[in-house]
């Protein structure tokens, strides 16, 4: 897919971030995956996000995420296949070059981790990415990797497989100052943990469409807020978010991690095996399982 292509396809509805099921032996278990895919693919969405943070990227190996990609592409052929991509330079390079030849139509390249970087050396790392593929390259702005507006001004001049940019800080002075100076050059994703609860705000900023984590479980509820927020009816995503968002975060806040954990929790009680989250991350405890399934059990 062309990454112009691609990105138009981005703006036009929900994005998915499908969990990455593990088996007894802690591999990736990718039968599992299959049917997670193929129970959530009447549901109309823009793409799937694939090992991204939803998906536990930070635990895969570059072999299992190209797995993932290989297996996304196998279930949901006709669905543009979206994969997490990151670390240092020299391995997300290899990381997209896998990905590439697995079937991805393009990556989200989340933050490189532990060490802080100046702006420069954040544009040096996207640009050697961008330059690594042919596939389109999402930005996303988080934890330890923060491009400037001017940086992806200069990025976007020399990357023409540049295609979006997806912020999970919350920085909306930043956001707003990239929205309106790239304009339609870009696609704006939200990546809020749980966005939702945040796509009222980040719209003011420019920014049209999102992943959702619990389209993993509760898809109807997903699609039916993102069609409230695409149609301006605040009033019923104030509903939804009294109903069921905020009730989610409640559990969701209780332990740190629990943004990926809670999410896994709730495709695992509809009914598909999705094995532990790997460490250092934690499982949710039997009492708040039993919390998540009182929160979705009249949506199931």
């Amino acid at each position: 897919m062309a990454p112009t292509e691609l990105r138009d396809i981005i703006r036009s509805g929900l994005l998915s971030f499908p969990v990455t099921p593990f088996d007894a032996d802690d591999t990736f278990n990718a039968g599992a995956f299959s049917a997670h895919l193929e129970w959530l693919s009447p549901h109309k969405i823009a793409g799937l996000i694939v090992a991204g943070g939803t998906g536990e990227l930070f635990s895969l190996t570059p072999s299992e995420v190209v797995d993932v990609v290989r297996t996304a592409r196998a279930a949901q052929p006709g669905q543009p296949v979206i994969a997490g991509c990151g670390y240092g330079t020299k391995l997300a390079c290899e990381m997209a070059k896998g990905i590439e030849e697995a079937g991805g139509d393009g990556i989200l390249l989340l933050p490189h981790y532990l060490i802080g970087a100046p702006q420069d050396g954040i544009e040096a790392h996207i640009r050697a990415v961008c330059k690594s593929t042919n596939m389109g390259v999402i930005v996303y702005n988080r934890g330890q990797s923060v491009v400037s507006a001017d940086t992806l001004a200069r990025l976007v001049e020399d990357c023409p497989n540049l295609i979006g940019f997806k912020d999970g800080t919350g920085d909306i002075d930043t956001v707003k100052r990239i929205t309106v100076g790239l304009g339609d050059r870009l696609a704006y994703i939200g990546g809020m943990p749980t966005h939702e609860l945040f796509a009222q705000a980040f719209r003011g900023a420019g920014v049209d469409t999102y992943s959702s984590a619990v389209f993993n479980f509760v898809p109807e509820t997903a699609l039916a807020f993102h069609a409230a927020f695409k149609a301006g009816d605040d009033a019923t995503c104030e509903q939804m978010l009294r109903d069921f968002y905020y009730p989610f975060a409640k559990i969701r806040d209780r332990k740190t991690g629990y943004a990926v954990s809670a999410i896994k929790a709730g495709v695992a009680l509809r009914g598909f095996e999705t094995g532990p989250v790997r460490s250092p991350l934690t499982d949710l405890t039997e009492e708040e399982r039993g919390m998540m399934q009182a929160l979705i059990a009249d949506r199931t």
